[in-house]
């Protein structure tokens, strides 16, 4: 791949970097913005981002032929879950959605721009008014096990008139570059307030002097990374943390039924596949009830054949040694129960750590090693789901629920009570819309001060 040298991940693994050369990109970032960014209208930060969205669903697009052919290489991931987690994204990257966000947030689209009246009781004007105001530096700590949340931070910051340098982890660079490239054919102007790094996580040389520049600070990783970012912040800047997360799925007994149980599975399916089941949003465990007319090993059976399906048509990507030898020693594991216990039983990949099924009656929540290794647990009732997800409190992300209509209002105000920040149906819990609330807070919302006026 031959990229120009626009920021500075494109230059060669052997350039050293130094904090004398990020202070200097953060400060040509922010007199970038002055001229560029700060002053641009709403409605063109809006027409740029949907225009790029659309360029990457195009076959021929180069960036994304690029992203789909090298892309198992750089990644690990396949071609098949390249592409569906990508077209999944950018579908949503259109100018009405992102002028929904802005609304849904902020209350009006234009006040990024101006200051726009408040409302007040029975409509009556309150002769106050108010504007959102973005940092003028973002300083993103990417995780890097997907793509798709950094190219959201990079939107979240261009229409809140950021420069913006996103630091990635060692050797998951690839795709944000393609992105800020992408970017910087559409409107080089804007992309030169936009900066991609790479190093090793734990050079706090470096990070300092990004630290120092930042008036915001967005972090993802490990609780305990968020913890030593946000201890070694200066107290002025603004510190968004987003810890470790975990998901799960819910399958009540009025959808098992024949008539549709194939659906049900494959959509089962599509949760355990997407991204090969890393992220925040990926489930650890399905609970299904019991008493259904297609029971629970039943239906867990027809999730073994499908994932083993998948496995032609959408194969798992590359994984580490470790991340075999941890997959191995969990399937270990989980054989060694099932000789001595009849009520679990494991399936696994012939030959490769593929894809994993372990089926036990054990309620309480377990975290898998990921790369598509799923729990499902046969439960009685929503109660016996609370008692197993107990123990998670503050860390649940995404529920995919699959329910009835009139049941799934009443679930889905007892998980919101209980602490769930998002639920969506099954099937979707890798494609978030672009305006939700990642772990229930307000994203572009977040990122804001508000200046009222009152005259």
């Amino acid at each position: 791949m031959n990229l120009p040298n626009y920021f500075i991940a494109d230059l060669p693994p052997e350039a050293l970097l130094s904090p004398v050369m990020i202070t200097e990109a953060c400060q040509a970032l922010k007199r970038n913005r002055a001229k560029y960014l700060e002053m641009r209208p709403t409605e063109e930060i809006i027409k740029l981002l949907s225009e790029v969205g659309a360029d990457w669903l195009r076959s021929d697009y180069r960036y994304r032929r690029l992203a789909l052919d090298d892309g198992p290489g750089e990644t690990g991931f396949s071609r098949p879950i390249l592409e569906k987690g990508l077209d999944g994204f950018f579908r949503q990257f259109t100018a009405e959605n992102i002028r929904a966000l802005i609304k849904q947030e902020l209350g009006d689209e234009h006040r990024l721009d101006r200051f726009t009246l408040e409302g007040a009781a029975d409509g009556v004007e309150s002769g106050r008014s108010a504007m959102a105001l973005g940092p003028e530096f973002l300083l993103h700590i990417a995780a890097g096990n997907l793509p798709n949340p950094i190219f959201m931070s990079i939107a979240l910051g261009l229409l809140v008139r950021s420069a913006q340098l996103v630091k990635c982890a060692s050797g998951t660079a690839w795709l944000p570059r393609l992105f800020a490239h992408s970017l910087y054919e559409a409107d080089p102007k804007v992309a030169a307030c936009l900066e991609i790094v790479e190093w090793p996580g734990g050079n706090h040389v470096l990070e300092e002097a990004a630290f120092f520049e930042a008036d915001c600070v967005t972090a993802t990783g490990s609780d305990e990374t968020l913890a030593d970012v946000r201890g070694r912040l200066p107290a002025n800047v603004r510190f968004l943390g987003y810890g470790q997360r975990v998901s799960f799925a819910y399958i009540t007994r009025e959808t098992l039924r024949d008539e549709g149980i194939m659906q049900l599975v494959a959509r089962a399916a599509n949760d355990v596949v997407a991204w090969d089941q890393n992220g925040c949003l990926s489930p650890h465990v399905i609970y299904v009830e019991e008493r259904g007319q297609v029971e629970s090993d039943k239906f867990t059976e027809m999730l073994v054949r499908e994932l083993s399906e998948r496995e032609t048509t959408e194969p798992r990507g590359k994984i580490s040694v470790t991340e075999s030898a941890t997959i191995a020693s969990r399937r270990a594991l989980y054989e060694t129960l099932a000789v001595h216990r009849a009520d679990a039983k494991i399936w696994s990949s012939s030959g490769s750590t593929a894809w994993t099924v372990v089926f036990e009656h054990d309620v309480r929540m377990q975290l898998s090693c990921l790369n598509r290794f799923i729990f499902v647990k046969p439960v009685a009732d929503l109660a016996a789901v609370l008692q197993g997800i107990d123990s998670m409190r503050g860390k649940i992300s995404t529920l995919g629920l699959a329910a009835g209509a009139e049941r799934s209002k009443e679930l889905a105000l007892t998980f919101a009570r209980w602490g769930v920040t998002r639920i969506c149906p099954l099937g979707q819990m890798q494609n978030p819309p672009l305006a939700w609330r990642h772990d229930g807070r307000p994203a572009l919302g977040d990122l804001i001060t508000w200046t009222d006026f009152e005259s």
